[in-house]
């Protein structure tokens, strides 16, 4: 019941993060060579560092609240 009420978010934690993965790696697939390729590992990188900022200061804003939805809800999917 909980997950139908967040949407996507009941699903994934960061469910725009995850399109902008998936569209980096649709780019290097489409057209694959070194650029595309370092397009893609630096976009996810940064992605993943972001994730995680995120994670680390709605924890400190949010406390037990999120802590309880980190638990429910995966990352990524």
């Amino acid at each position: 019941m909980e997950r139908q009420r967040l949407g996507v978010f009941g699903r994934s934690r960061n469910p725009i993060f995850l399109g902008m993965t998936a569209t980096l790696l649709g780019l290097f697939l489409t057209a694959p060579n070194a650029l595309t390729l370092l397009i893609a590992g630096l976009g996810i990188t940064l992605i993943q560092i972001q994730v995680r900022l995120e994670e680390e200061r709605l924890s400190h804003l949010h406390c037990a609240a999120y802590e309880a939805y980190r638990l429910r809800v995966r990352r990524w999917l």
